[in-house]
């Protein structure tokens, strides 16, 4: 069995408080980004073994397929002898949940693939076991998340802008960002004003803090948001990516070009189209 577990970018993040169980209470508002997915492919084997093509990447019990696959089979009692191998498409840090998403799909295929029929309200309580943002990639579609990220509500937003990504050689720690959040400053002559697009406010409430660290991501945003073919840009739940929402005549292959050859030909770039 191969299943696809496709990133996100939010499109919102605002931070309420920093709650006494030391998680931060949170709205967000996430899209799945169609084309961008890492895969899973799930094989019958005497025992569970995980194998990942990008050198770095753990496929010990750290990993959070492993950590999905042991609590999927203590919470049903049913071993999951599996060979797992992952093919990454989505980078490593970059505010787009691969590692979540990842995890998310181990669960969603391992109840296919035992038969175990566990409701999706069942399994993202195990998933937020394991982490806030893992229970959101169970629902396949955009979604709300708030408390700590694991209450979530689907919704039936429909998103039709071509969005163009970003995401230089750095990775962010998400715990890093959030723990900084609180005492963060705003650099001068920096955008972090809400945007407008069809009626949904786009905003980053991490971006203080990363962009406080990070300069470079600042100056990425800010060379966005001036380009005539953008009609917003910010940054993707803890960073380090830098997303665009192209206007529907831009010409998103000369703006990819451009912000290569002006900002750092080393980024790694992706056009979703939706």
């Amino acid at each position: 069995m191969t299943t696809h577990a496709p990133a996100k970018i939010n499109l919102s993040l605002k931070i309420t408080r920093k709650r006494e169980d030391g998680f931060h209470e949170l709205e967000t508002l996430v899209l799945p980004i169609p084309g961008l997915a890492d895969e899973l492919h799930f094989e019958a084997a005497d025992h569970f073994s995980l194998h990942c093509d990008t050198p770095g990447v753990p496929t010990d019990e750290t990993n959070l397929v492993s950590r999905a696959l042991r609590l999927f089979e203590k919470n049903t009692n049913q071993p999951c002898p599996f060979k797992v191998t992952l093919t990454k498409k989505i980078p490593h840090g970059a505010g787009l949940g691969g590692g979540s998403a990842d995890a998310a799909h181990t669960f969603l295929a391992l109840n296919e693939l035992t038969g175990a029929t566990v409701p999706v309200e069942t399994l993202a309580e195990w998933a937020g076991e394991l982490g806030s943002d893992i229970p959101l990639f169970l629902y396949q579609s955009p979604c709300w998340c708030r408390g700590r990220g694991e209450l979530i509500e689907a919704t039936s937003l429909t998103w039709k802008k071509r969005i163009l990504l970003f995401k230089p050689s750095f990775d962010i720690p998400t715990p890093w960002a959030y723990s900084k959040w609180q005492d963060s400053q705003e650099i001068q002559g920096i955008s972090y004003a809400p945007q407008t697009i069809d009626e949904l406010t786009l905003f980053n409430d991490l971006e203080r803090p990363v962009f406080e660290k990070h300069r470079f991501l600042a100056e990425l945003k800010s060379f966005l948001l001036d380009h005539p073919a953008t009609e917003a840009a910010m940054m993707s739940g803890s960073g380090s990516t830098i997303f665009a929402v192209l206007r529907d005549d831009a010409d998103a292959e000369a703006l990819q070009n451009e912000t290569l050859k002006l900002m750092d030909p080393t980024l790694w770039s992706h056009l979703a189209i939706f």
